[in-house]
């Protein structure tokens, strides 16, 4: 299949206890996630030895990057190089929804 047609909107999700996760492509290429938070809901800072893009579908969050916090609302990309801490929480009263894509370090 030459292309895949993922509509975000209806794939959209909430959970009032834990982050909703979805795996919407996992190659060796390339692995996109989807990921939305309830309002106070945070995926803690972390570490991967991949290149990153946090893009903001919907919402306003916090996004940590390294030592640095950066408030981001919708159609924001914030891009990470490998080994770099990372992490994102959906700010007071709002939901946040994230797509996450990884890509290998050549």
């Amino acid at each position: 299949m030459a292309a895949t047609v993922l509509d975000i909107k209806k794939l959209i999700t909430f959970y009032p206890d834990k982050i909703y996760r979805e795996m919407l492509a996992d190659t060796t290429e390339m692995r996109v996630a989807l990921m939305c938070l309830a309002a106070g809901q945070e995926l803690k800072p972390h570490k991967a030895p991949l290149r990153l893009m946090m893009y903001c579908v919907e919402g306003r969050g916090v996004f940590t990057v390294g030592e640095e916090e950066i408030e981001a609302d919708e159609k924001t990309a914030i891009l990470v190089d490998p080994e770099v801490a990372h992490g994102f929480k959906a700010s007071k009263g709002e939901r946040l929804v994230v797509l996450a894509v990884v890509t290998p370090v050549e």
